[in-house]
């Protein structure tokens, strides 16, 4: 990229207020609300003094590190957990094979890997160090490095992207300059980055070169997933729509679809702030999101973490769901819930997204469907607890496990009132349980796992294994994919609970284990 002249960065300013307006077009701000002050360099609050001296030490303007951070990962670390992209951190230092930033950050900053990982501080710093690093390839001077719009390409070349995923991602990040950000961090903590007028140095290449139109669905984008990340054709018909969480960013999540080393795709992908929806798999094609149901399925992935509901925006309901008719309509989808499913419903599935914070309900609404659970309607990645005046679908599970063994509940209608309470009391009378009516995890444990008890190891398959599944879910809090397939995943499950259960661990399921899942242990 040629360096700036000092002309050309005065004639760019002039044109700040013409290019801001192009931008707040498409802007994408989570919170709605523009902030108008930034924070105080001197501030105790950990995060904004981890942004100011980071900025400080790698001379990387503070609101654009911030901003960085702010679309990667909503300043939230997950506590050192790995995104899908085995990405870690408010600033997203990734080590897979495609993007190095955590093992370059190490090298810049001297700080361990692992230190990189967790601490917050320190994961800020190198993602200040990655980024000055990129600016010095490029040629910045000390002059360009002060001017925000400058940072473009050094931003683009951070999301470890190309073309088209690489252009979302920085377009995303001015957009968050351009309109504010106002979040608060885990702690409660908050950060601030005010609005600007901004005009970033794209290096002459327009919107209009980057973006083209999705052959499907014409109101997408389209970035194209490597060609090794989906098969190209079906074996089955489109009978299902698959609802997904990305663990990662928007751009950064189109960016790893064509990633060779991903293995991984998805047909669509919808922004969290403002419902943008891409498309990176056509429709005739199978992508790789959810194993053996992808023959048969579209994948939508939601940008975001199932552990904060705040990516959840109503913009992305509402842009996702008009997706979902769009689709129902074209394939002839039923619009229930035994077709319209979470990654952690379809066979086989190992992961839980998109989790308890995604509204099943709002959503079924929202395409005119069908409410109820997904699958089996006994299925679900977490059990929560059921009382007196709750309603949905899993006091309808609660009722139809209460009648097929004989307690009387009443019509499996999802509302529990005082004959499902007496019907789920005696139940926990005769399995020696505390009888207060309130179906929480040792009640649904006992209820997912009533029946027969057949001897299950590695290998065993059918409804018992499926049982087996739900109740394991119930009692250890994480989901068990239930797929009626006893395979590794189970087996590590069973040992767990034999194992907090003080249980002879052996990963096999005898009348001792069924014992104590059926006791509610």
């Amino acid at each position: 990229m040629p360096l700036r002249t000092a002309a050309r960065t005065r004639a760019r300013a002039c044109a700040c207020a013409c290019a801001v307006a192009a931008l707040t077009a498409t802007a994408l701000l989570a919170t709605g609300h523009p902030a108008t002050a930034a924070p105080r360099v001197d501030t105790p609050d950990p995060m904004n003094r981890a942004f100011a001296e980071a900025a400080d030490a790698y001379g990387v303007p503070r609101d654009l590190l911030a901003a960085v951070g702010y679309g990667e990962s909503r300043l939230d670390g997950h506590a050192g957990r790995p995104s899908q992209a085995n990405g870690y951190g408010v600033m997203h230092l990734a080590s897979n094979p495609a993007n190095r930033s955590l093992e370059k950050a190490s090298e810049l900053t001297g700080e361990s890997a692992a230190r990189l990982r967790r601490d917050t501080t320190a994961n800020i710093l190198g993602g200040a160090a990655v980024l000055r690093d990129h600016a010095d390839a490029l040629g910045l001077d000390a002059a360009e490095r002060r001017d925000v719009n400058s940072w473009y390409p050094a931003v683009a070349r951070y999301s470890a992207a190309e073309g088209p995923a690489a252009a979302l991602y920085a377009d995303a990040v001015y957009t968050f300059l351009a309109e504010g950000v106002s979040a608060t961090a885990p702690g409660g903590e908050e950060v601030l980055v005010p609005s600007r007028p901004v005009a970033p140095d794209k290096d002459a290449v327009s919107a209009s070169d980057v973006y083209a139109a999705s052959p499907d669905y014409p109101s997408a984008r389209w970035v194209a997933a490597y060609s090794g990340n989906f098969v190209v054709g079906r074996k089955a018909a489109v009978d299902k729509v698959v609802i997904h969480t990305t663990q990662g960013s928007y751009a950064g999540s189109i960016s790893w679809y064509q990633n060779p080393a991903s293995k991984v795709s998805a047909h669509y992908t919808i922004r969290s702030s403002d419902g943008e929806v891409t498309q990176s798999v056509l429709e005739k094609d199978t992508a790789w999101h959810a194993g053996s149901t992808n023959s048969s399925s579209v994948g939508i992935e939601h940008e975001g973490y199932v552990d904060n509901p705040a990516w959840y925006t109503e913009a992305m309901y509402r842009s996702s769901a008009e997706l979902t008719k769009h689709l129902a309509a074209r394939y002839g989808i039923p619009k229930n819930r035994s077709h319209i499913i979470g990654h952690s419903e379809a066979p086989g599935a190992d992961h839980t997204d998109p989790g308890p914070n995604w509204d099943w309900n709002h959503y079924m609404e929202l395409i005119d469907g069908e409410p109820g659970s997904g699958g089996d309607g006994l299925t679900f990645p977490t059990y929560t607890t059921q009382q007196s005046g709750s309603t949905g679908p899993q006091v309808k599970a609660v009722q139809t496990l209460l009648n097929a063994q004989g307690y009387q509940a009443g019509a499996a209608d999802g509302s529990f009132g005082p004959t499902t309470k007496g019907a789920v009391q005696a139940f926990q009378r005769a399995r020696a349980l505390e009888a207060d009516g309130t179906v929480g995890p040792k009640t649904w444990t006992a209820l997912l796992s009533a029946g027969t008890t057949p001897a299950l190891a590695k290998g065993a398959s059918g409804d018992a294994v499926k049982r087996l599944q739900r109740a394991l879910t119930a009692a250890l809090g994480t989901t068990v994919g239930a797929d009626g397939s006893f395979g590794p995943a189970t087996e590590t499950a069973v040992r767990t609970y034999q194992t907090g259960r003080k249980l002879s661990v052996d990963g096999k399921v005898g009348p001792a284990t069924w014992g104590a899942l059926q006791s509610g242990k």
